[in-house]
């Protein structure tokens, strides 16, 4: 019986010992193992950064990368990695909230960042930043085919029968409600022009007359821009970077700038909660400084974005111009307004949509 305890003692510290011994052999040290994880939810190694980002960012974003894993690597030694998702703003903030272990959250509006504070994952103090937390600006335009066929020159023209218009769904898109937005707001100051105030039934009447001429309700405004590519509808209201992204790339649109239309500001944060569960705390808050420093910012311009950076904007400006209507989400109230005013079970965007 002592005989038999004893062989199996000797067998388990063998098996222990060539356990061991393979360990040390292939390199199985923590930090290695830290080093080659794999960046899902709960794996992430300090090195590798993830970034969940809105689908309109994704050139601009895949050209920075690389030149802040650069200067990260100069400046620190050590070599990150990303893990990357692009998504409709809306869809974006929502897998975030579900889950999805983003360091760093880039989305198309406040009120999704909103979402992210809300669920506790981002602290309320998000604004106490340089631009108020936002990282590019851009503003509502029209996209039409070569040569503007249809004579688009505003708004007003999407009313005109015949005329068939994209816009991505608002629902999931936070490039959407920038559109309408757009409209709604270019209602409220065609209604101040005739009427000396501010008209929401107007506005609400206006929005309904664009909307009838609507195509397709796309899930993102990238989606939208790929209908429009392939040949789906006549004029596309979308972000003014989007054009100009693929009017450099050789595609051939016309840009008409309404007279009113929105100042969009996109905002960047740290997903305090995963930064901090992953250690990422410190890449992830240096990585959106990065992205408001003057050589991140004129790559944000290149892709057809307008410059936080005044400097910058001066720079570019010619590139960029200012409709005489301009107005920003203050014009509207603010986020928590339009959030209550349009989109709510109730609002007069979910009152387009079903006729009433």
């Amino acid at each position: 019986m002592q005989t038999s305890q004893n062989k199996k003692k000797f067998i388990s510290l063998y098996v222990i010992l060539m356990l061991v011994l393979v360990c040390v052999t292939a390199g199985c040290s923590k930090q290695e193992g830290q080093a080659q994880s794999s960046p899902v939810s709960g794996g992430n190694s300090s090195h590798t950064l993830v970034i969940g980002a809105y689908s309109v960012a994704k050139d601009a974003v895949g050209e920075l990368l690389p030149k802040f894993q650069a200067e990260w690597k100069a400046k620190t030694g050590q070599t990150i990695n990303f893990q990357e998702s692009y998504e409709a703003s809306g869809t974006q903030a929502r897998a975030i909230v579900g889950g999805f272990e983003a360091d760093v959250a880039l989305l198309a509006m406040e009120s999704d960042i909103d979402k992210l504070v809300k669920a506790k994952l981002v602290t309320t103090d998000w604004k106490q930043t340089p631009n108020a937390g936002m990282i590019t600006r851009s503003i509502v335009v029209l996209g039409t085919r070569a040569g503007n066929p249809k004579g688009i020159k505003d708004f007003q023209d999407l009313t005109k029968p015949g005329v068939k218009v994209l816009y991505p769904n608002p629902k999931t898109s936070g490039g959407a409600q920038w559109d309408i937005n757009a409209i709604y707001g270019a209602g409220l100051k065609l209604s101040e022009e005739r009427e000396g105030q501010k008209d929401p039934a107007a506005a609400k009447a206006f929005l309904e007359e664009v909307h009838q001429n609507v195509e397709s309700l796309d899930k993102s405004g990238r989606s939208s821009m790929a209908a429009f590519e392939y040949g789906v509808g006549d004029v596309i209201v979308t972000y003014e970077n989007e054009l100009l992204a693929r009017i450099a790339k050789g595609v051939k649109y016309d840009i008409v700038v309404p007279k009113n239309t929105i100042l969009i500001e996109n905002p960047a944060v740290v997903v305090d909660k995963y930064a901090d569960k992953h250690g990422n705390r410190e890449l992830a808050e240096a990585f959106i400084a990065y992205l408001r420093t003057p050589g991140a910012q004129r790559i944000f311009a290149k892709h057809g974005f307008r410059s936080v950076d005044p400097d910058v904007f001066a720079e570019t400006k010619a590139s960029f111009p200012t409709p005489a209507g301009l107005f920003d989400i203050n014009y509207l109230g603010g986020w928590d307004e339009v959030r209550k005013t349009l989109y709510s079970k109730r609002g007069v965007w979910y009152q387009v949509l079903a006729g009433l």
